[in-house]
């Protein structure tokens, strides 16, 4: 429960490590029912109104300006229930548009240890219902003796050390946001250019997240530049995101430019045995790795002919592996066949770790800067 210290609110929170993504994990019960009560709530929290997020316990980046909520399953089938939270630090806005998949890594460890959901002796499955997308997510946590460990020999790229291993399984991700695997009926688009040059190819898909696939190269770029060199690349991010924000539009997201979907993603032929390289955008800054919805979607684009990405990465039977080298390293996603499902099913190894547990504390006086976007 929420209580006031020193004319503060302090609320219980939990700081994990979910994949290559960090953020507090409040229980739902714990915060308020108003969404945007919430969302003031966790700008104030995050420190929210600075780049730094330095009044606060967000992390300056996007991939540490994250929130899970995590609650009872309001889904049948489901254990639980897992709202992702988007801080954008720097203009007080509160994003539940988007699944966050590495922070979704955290969430099975976190409802077991809240006891949320009961451990089993060695594995737990725990069924996810995301609210963002309405989805569900299957994770295997270990659990030895029925307690969580987080302790094993997993690697991921983009975390140092070893960890023990979660699975995670997206068991029908088209249509996340938009009801639909190709949002605009085609896998591909051409959309012209700011400067009224030749039209862009681009592929429109939403499985697990929507993503706007774009080669590399048509943006006057090789798809392996470091990730820092496109942010300070002014005319090329004024580019990516005048696609972005058409394509969008065209998905059915006619505020894109206020949301942080659909996210862009670059393609290019891979240099060290991988099936493509990527550079995935959040979406106005390079990923220092891979998002793992970014991943499940692009790799699902693999299998649909006609799209950007199975053009570059050629024919794809199922089961099959797809492996993207990002930024940090390689990440594989295992695709089988979904039993009458649209999309395959997804599956991608992660990690996690508890880091600490307490009670954070926000303004009662911050005003209720949050604006949802929908």
């Amino acid at each position: 429960m929420n209580h006031l210290t020193s004319r503060q609110i302090g609320i219980p929170c939990v700081m994990m490590r979910g994949g290559t993504s960090r953020g507090p994990f409040f229980l739902a019960s714990d915060l308020p029912a108003s969404p945007a009560e919430r969302d003031a709530l966790l700008l104030s929290v995050m420190g929210a109104g600075n780049d730094l997020g330095i009044d606060g316990i967000g992390g300056g980046n996007p991939l540490t300006s994250k929130v899970a909520i995590v609650g009872p399953a309001t889904l049948a089938g489901a254990d639980v229930d897992y709202l992702f939270a988007q801080v954008r630090v720097q203009e007080g806005i509160v994003d539940t548009s988007p699944n966050c998949g590495n922070m979704l890594a955290a969430v099975a460890p976190f409802a077991i240890e809240a006891g949320l959901v009961p451990a089993t002796d060695g594995v737990t499955v725990v069924r996810i219902h995301n609210v963002n997308t309405g989805k569900l997510i299957e994770a295997r946590v270990q659990t030895p003796d029925g307690r969580v460990t987080y302790e094993g020999e997993a690697v991921i790229d983009g975390v140092p050390g070893t960890a023990a291993p979660i699975h995670l399984a997206f068991l029908d991700a088209a249509g996340a946001n938009t009801g639909r695997l190709l949002p605009t009926g085609a896998p591909v688009d051409r959309i012209i250019g700011i400067d009224g040059t030749d039209g862009i190819e681009v592929s429109c898909i939403d499985a697990a997240i929507p993503v706007m696939l774009v080669r590399a190269a048509d943006l006057g770029k090789t798809g392996h530049e470091p990730m820092d060199s496109y942010r300070l690349d002014r005319v090329f991010m004024a580019r990516l995101e005048a696609l972005r924000v058409e394509a969008g539009r065209r998905m059915g997201f006619p505020n894109a430019a206020g949301m942080v979907i659909p996210k862009p993603v670059l393609l290019a032929p891979p240099t060290r045995g991988g099936t493509l390289a990527v550079r995935y955008f959040m979406p106005h800054d390079c990923h220092r790795a891979m998002a793992i919805t970014g991943a499940v979607a692009t790799a699902t684009a693999c299998t649909i002919p006609g799209t950007v990405a199975s053009a570059l990465a050629g024919r794809m039977a199922l089961p099959g592996d797809v492996t993207f080298e990002h930024p940090a390293g390689r990440l594989t996603v295992r695709l089988d066949p979904g039993a009458g499902q649209s999309a395959p099913t997804a599956s991608i190894l992660r990690t996690s770790r508890r880091l600490f547990e307490g009670t954070v504390f926000a303004r009662p006086s911050d005003p209720p800067r949050a604006a949802m976007a929908a």
